[in-house]
């Protein structure tokens, strides 16, 4: 008779619960798996995946507009917000159902309920209890708001998602890859939308000249930018909200949401009572085979290595059913991690911040290109892509690649395979590429950007 009920049993069935769990079980694993909302986690139900429905949707309006300068004639446009959402929920509905499906093949144990730790080898579900060899923790996170009075009359990016019509002015607060991305999605479809931040630029923690870029697009488009402003309290109006800064300005707007930071689901489930240590800010503290400090205790996603990056989740928790189940050690290599914003345009970017590689390499040498699209030579649209290389000075070797432009998210993917082999520039210059193409722009770049500064000004149609 064996000792637990499960070889595994997963609490959380997000992207990363859900691969680790389907890949121990087609490994003959006995595995259960636990979810208190809807299967799928964030990134299928609440995050990545709506919202890139949202953003293709905001798309058309510029792509109706942009066609006319193409010699199309488009009549009675009409947006109506209802319809975009009612479709995206009928492909989340289908989402979800496959992954109950892609479960329940190789013989996973589906239990409704939200899980929580009893002992190091116990999972209490809805009043029943479940052992197992092994417990995976991949509960991932939630969005969270500053103590400031009338911030209950916020809403965060899960209500963003379900709204029940386009608000006409909305004042986004942060300037995080959620913030700008909404920011995108609501001023492309027509609201006035106001971005209010504390940093001077968007995106704190990417590369410098990726912030300024996608705060240059913003504004060519129209998107009011608050920089360096915190604000201090929020009121409800006779029409709408008003929104104190705390030097005392005013901003009223239709509707407030808040993309200030996201925590982990790691509380009241019983973690510390098992003896899983935290950090300071609630993460699970995992090793790099996303071991807690309970040996059989197990942690991957957003709930223990901050990534926040749905491929990561889904890695790890993969090297860990073929570590466990098919004695196939694999561990997730953290360097050269692609990674994507998709406001409008949309970000692409791997390896180190410029920032990053000066601080780590010290010499480095730094390519841009900077220029119109071609499309966009033609539409009349003023809108820029930005690409960046930083190569190590000694070795050669390409530290970092970023992009803000169409496709940045597509043609990040190759290059990372590239970092990953350690492809120097050399190599890069020697590369065809395709043209008339923006990706090319990305083996063509052969002017050294000054030490003493940027060179300002773009170039015009330089797919051209």
């Amino acid at each position: 008779m064996a000792q637990y009920d499960f070889d595994l049993f997963t609490i959380g069935a997000g992207s990363g619960g859900v691969a680790g769990s389907r890949r121990a079980a087609s490994y003959g694993a006995r595995v259960g798996i636990c979810e208190d909302s809807r299967w799928g986690g964030t990134c299928v139900i609440r995050g990545c995946v709506p919202k890139k429905l949202l953003v293709y949707g905001a798309h058309f309006a510029d792509d109706l507009q942009d066609a006319e300068a193409y010699g199309w004639r488009v009549e009675g446009k009409v947006f109506d917000w209802p319809s975009l959402i009612a479709a995206k929920n009928q492909e989340i509905d289908r989402l979800e159902a496959i992954y109950r499906r892609i479960l329940i093949e190789p013989g996973v144990k589906l239990i409704e309920g939200r899980g929580r730790l009893v002992d190091p080898h116990t999972v209490e579900v809805a009043d029943k209890r479940y052992t197992a060899a092994n417990i995976l923790v991949a509960t991932g996170g939630h969005p969270v708001t500053p103590e400031i009075p009338g911030i209950e009359h916020v809403i965060s990016s899960n209500e963003a998602l379900d709204l029940p019509a386009l608000p006409k002015r909305i004042a986004i607060v942060g300037s995080s890859y959620i913030a700008v991305e909404f920011a995108g999605i609501f001023s492309t479809l027509g609201a006035e939308t106001h971005l209010v931040f504390r940093a001077g630029e968007v995106l704190r923690g990417f590369d410098h000249d990726v912030r300024a870029a996608v705060g240059e697009n913003f504004r060519h488009r129209g998107l009011h930018l608050h920089p360096r402003t915190e604000i201090a309290r929020i009121d409800k109006a006779a029409k709408g909200f008003t929104l104190t800064t705390k030097t005392g300005g005013h901003l009223e707007a239709d509707l407030v949401m808040y993309a200030t930071g996201r925590a982990a689901n790691t509380q009241g489930i019983g973690l510390e009572e098992a003896g899983v240590k935290l950090a300071k800010n609630g993460l699970v503290v995992a090793d790099e085979w996303s071991r807690s400090s309970v040996p059989h205790i197990y942690a991957v996603g957003d709930v223990a290595n901050g990534f926040n990056l749905t491929p990561v989740a889904i890695y790890e928790a993969r090297s860990l059913a073929e570590t466990l189940f098919h004695d196939n050690t694999m561990k997730l290599e953290r360097a050269n991690i692609p990674s994507a914003v998709f406001t409008i345009p949309p970000v692409g970017t791997v390896g180190l911040s410029e920032e990053q590689a000066r601080a780590q390499y010290g010499a480095v040498d730094v390519y841009h290109a900077r220029f119109r699209p071609l499309k966009h030579t033609v539409s009349g649209r003023q809108e820029r892509t930005m690409m960046k290389l930083v190569v190590d000075r000694k070795s050669d070797r390409v530290l970092g690649c970023h992009m803000v432009g169409d496709d940045a998210p597509e043609i990040m993917v190759g290059l990372a395979v590239a970092l990953n082999c350690g492809a120097t520039k050399k190599q890069f210059d020697r590369t065809v590429g395709i043209h008339p193409t923006a990706a090319e722009e990305f083996i063509t770049m052969r002017d050294k950007t000054p030490e003493a500064g940027h060179v300002p000004g773009f170039q015009v149609g330089a797919e051209g």
